[in-house]
C-alpha cells in the first residue's frame, strides 16, 4: 500500500517530504509525533498518507464519540485510540500508560488541541513525552508549500519555557490549510 500512499502524496496531490523522511530506518519505536498547524480536516489525511510513505506505524487519539459503529472500526484500524474528553481521568498519565506498556507507540497530536486559532498551545503533549522519556518528532502541515517538514527527535529537557519556544520556532511562518488559524 505504500505505493498507493506514494502515488497519492507525491504524483496526484503534489505534496514532499523534507527534514528528516528516515524515521523508519532510525528504529525509534516509541515518540510523541506533534502536527502543526492543525486547521483543517484535511491535515487527518495528509499525516495518515505521510506515515505510509515514509513507513512509520503511528497512532492518534480521538474523542470517543468517534469510534462507534460504522466508523468506529475504520478509525481502530488506522491506528485510532478512543479517550473520553470529558472524564475526571488524567489523560496525561493513561497515555504515559499506554507508552509504558507497548513495545512500539508512536502518538500523532496536534499541539493547538483544536483546528482553531489558538494562542497559546496544550502542554499534554510535552508532558507525556517528558514522563513516558520519550522523543517529541515535529512535523509541519504546510499548505502553502505542500510540504511535511520533519525534524530529528527532540527530548525536552527540564526547562518548559526554552524547549516550547525552540519547539514553536520550527513551525514558524508555516500556513496550514485555513490560513487564517494558523
Amino acid at each position: 500500500m505504500q505505493w498507493l500512499a506514494k502515488l497519492i502524496y507525491h504524483n496526484l496531490l503534489g505534496w514532499k517530504v523534507v527534514g528528516n523522511s528516515n524515521l523508519s530506518k532510525e528504529h525509534i519505536k516509541k515518540a510523541v509525533i506533534i502536527a502543526a498547524p492543525h486547521t483543517s480536516w484535511h491535515d487527518f489525511y495528509i499525516g495518515i498518507l505521510l506515515r505510509a510513505v515514509i513507513g512509520v506505524k503511528t497512532n492518534f487519539i480521538g474523542k470517543k464519540s468517534l469510534f462507534h459503529f460504522p466508523v468506529g472500526w475504520f478509525f481502530r484500524a488506522l491506528g485510532g485510540i478512543p479517550v473520553n474528553r470529558f472524564s475526571s481521568e488524567n489523560k496525561v498519565e493513561q497515555i504515559i500508560n499506554i507508552f509504558n506498556s507497548k513495545e512500539e507507540f508512536r502518538l500523532g497530536m496536534s499541539p493547538e488541541g483544536t483546528r482553531k486559532k489558538v494562542s497559546k498551545w496544550r502542554t499534554g503533549f510535552y508532558y507525556i513525552a517528558k514522563e513516558a522519556k520519550v522523543p517529541i518528532i515535529m512535523f509541519t502541515l504546510d499548505f502553502e508549500n505542500k510540504q511535511n517538514k520533519i525534524s530529528q527527535p527532540f527530548f525536552p529537557s527540564n526547562d518548559i519555557e526554552a524547549d516550547f519556544e525552540f519547539i514553536r520556532g520550527f513551525f514558524k511562518g508555516v500556513k496550514g490549510k485555513i490560513i487564517e488559524y494558523s
